[in-house]
């Protein structure tokens, strides 16, 4: 059986008049590609004009799937800003870890157990810093995290390491051996790799691809990829 994944850093979403948000084209694109598990960073609802749902609130009523959020900043005024992970099958067992390294912005890592019906996997959901040794302790939590469970696992999100055998790369290859090679960012002509889907084991990713419609509402693409659980 396959399960399609998508990750995307959606920026807030795209900005429209006043400097706020539209939501709706973004889960427009999200829904058209169907999938089954969705993870989403820098999810603002900052930006949101005054009486609009919260993103967070939003997106989760829009998709109607099962949702768990991770929200790093929140406003005096309410607003909240982070990431989220949907499926659309029912979330046994969610937990969020603070990866934040001292004087860095705060960084969340979203785990979840998810009841397919191919049976049990476990994805990781993340965020990771803009220096080097944060993204390298970050990924070495997630490996670490990650290496107690025998299910299936996928992590995805945005990595912010656009090498191929970056400090990401290295904490995660060992226990995910498959991940795609995309460029993301910038999204009008991408060259960096900064999104990523890893997997194990390595033959349950079975094709990856991009949306270049993605650029008219982030400054990331987002990543679509199959994955076989059966294998």
């Amino acid at each position: 059986m396959n399960v399609r994944v998508l990750t995307w850093n959606i920026q807030g979403g795209r900005i429209g008049k006043a400097g706020r948000s539209d939501l709706a084209p973004v889960v427009g694109l999200i829904r058209r590609w169907e999938p089954d598990i969705v993870a989403l960073q820098e999810v603002d609802s900052r930006r949101c004009a005054p009486g609009d749902a919260p993103a967070f609130t939003f997106i989760t009523q829009q998709l109607g799937f099962h949702a768990v959020e991770a929200k790093t900043i929140i406003a005096k005024d309410g607003g909240e800003y982070g990431q989220m992970l949907s499926s659309r099958w029912a979330l046994a067992r969610t937990e969020v870890h603070d990866i934040s390294v001292p004087h860095r912005e705060p960084r969340r890592a979203i785990e979840a157990e998810i009841d397919t019906p191919a049976g049990r996997v476990l994805v990781f959901a993340s965020h990771f810093g803009l220096t080097f040794g944060e993204r390298r302790k970050q990924a070495e939590t997630v490996a670490r995290l990650a290496a107690k469970s025998r299910h299936p696992a996928i992590v995805l999100g945005d990595f912010n390491d656009w090498t191929r055998h970056g400090a990401v790369q290295k904490a995660l290859s060992g226990g995910f051996p498959a991940l795609t090679q995309h460029r993301t960012w910038p999204s009008f002509f991408p060259v960096m790799r900064l999104d990523r889907v890893f997997c194990r084991p390595a033959s349950a990713l079975r094709n990856s691809r991009t949306d270049p419609e993605g650029a008219r509402f982030s400054d990331h693409l987002p990543i679509i990829a199959d994955i076989n659980l059966a294998v």
